[in-house]
């Protein structure tokens, strides 16, 4: 098979929601074997959040392009009826259930590969009992119903902790150092889901997020709607990693092939160390609009390093200067947001 062509010579910005969504669900090159090869049908448990549902589009798009009847199982409580409605249009199989009710286990569909995309980090503060709820004890339930079935695992790059900038970003083998209740939470996903994969064989890969973004939520629509509303930009945090989210869901898809016991950790962001303040000023440009800033940068950030992942899967689709002149302009022209902010200046790892 020939690879895909870079998303960025193939498409101009998208214009309207829709343009969006076909272009965030659009299937990297290989995800389609990589899905197919399991067999069976696929669930995406907590499906209904920022990515589960481009995610679950992407891979409907890419078992029919195999040929392949298998079925794509998205779970979710569905706050949005809109969102389950339009899964249902594209051939995806909805799911209603309450995944903090150990109850709902028993009903809950087999499949043949699982992605575990539900996880709390806004609102922890204050909410420590449900954070930790949502973020460790709801795994060992999953991994509990879903022994030995193919399992790849949302987590973030928050569990490294800071990094000093000379440094670089965190890899794989580096020793984790969570900051505050959220990323402690997280880590505890990760050892429940490591505990399977050790004594019950189940093939697990760790997908380390840090950070995905498209149009309507991310880092650099946070700094672009900050711009847009004539307030400043916060340097505190000096740097970060950022990715199209298109890319992030493809090589996550993938990624499920590398489901090893003990579990395969595997971070996902993209390859530039970029500025704050470069992000700003980019936009800025592209907006017509004046920046300022506050605030000084410190000495170390949330960072990681993504280049085991690029080995396997390749760079992203979607350049960087590429990503935010599309958030330019959909932004500087009113488009929706999520209204989710990513908080990314949050250095003290309260959300």
């Amino acid at each position: 098979m020939t690879p895909l062509p870079s998303l960025a010579q193939a498409a101009p910005a998208p214009s309207s929601e829709a343009e969006l969504d076909a272009l965030l669900s659009r299937p990297g090159f290989g995800v389609g074997g990589a899905l197919d090869a399991l067999g069976g049908d696929l669930l995406l448990l907590g499906a209904g959040g920022k990515i589960g549902p481009t995610m679950a589009r992407m891979a409907r798009a890419a078992l029919d392009a195999e040929g392949s009847s298998a079925e794509v199982i998205a779970v979710s409580r569905w706050s949005d009826p809109e969102t389950r409605r339009l899964l249902e249009a594209d051939g995806i199989r909805t799911v209603s259930a309450d995944l903090a009710d150990p109850s709902v286990y028993a009903t809950l569909p087999d499949a043949a590969g699982l992605y575990y995309l539900a996880a709390m980090k806004f609102g922890t503060v204050g909410a420590e009992h449900r954070t930790w709820w949502s973020n460790a004890a709801i795994p060992a339930l999953v991994a509990d119903r879903y022994r030995g079935v193919p399992s790849m695992v949302y987590s973030t790059g928050n569990v490294y902790g800071l990094r000093p900038l000379a440094a670089g970003g965190s890899n794989e083998t580096d020793e984790t150092s969570p900051v505050g209740e959220y990323a402690q939470s997280c880590l505890g996903r990760e050892r429940l889901f490591g505990y399977a994969a050790a004594e019950w064989g189940t093939p697990t890969t760790i997908f380390r997020l840090n950070y995905a973004c498209e149009l309507r939520y991310g880092v650099i629509a946070d700094i672009a709607a900050t711009i847009a509303a004539g307030d400043p930009v916060d340097v505190t945090m000096p740097a970060v990693n950022v990715a199209w989210q298109g890319d992030i869901s493809s090589w996550a898809l993938r990624s499920i092939e590398l489901g090893s016991s003990p579990a395969r950790i595997l971070n996902a962001t993209g390859p530039e160390t970029v500025p704050v303040r470069t992000i700003a000023t980019l936009l800025a440009e592209r907006m017509g609009r004046e920046v300022v800033f506050s605030g000084e940068e410190a000495a170390d950030a949330l960072l990681s390093d993504a280049s085991e992942c690029f080995e396997l899967y390749g760079y992203p689709t979607v350049s960087l200067r590429t990503l935010i002149g599309w958030v330019a302009e959909w932004v500087g022209s009113g488009h929706r947001q999520l209204g989710k902010a990513t908080k990314f200046q949050q250095r003290a790892g309260a959300y």
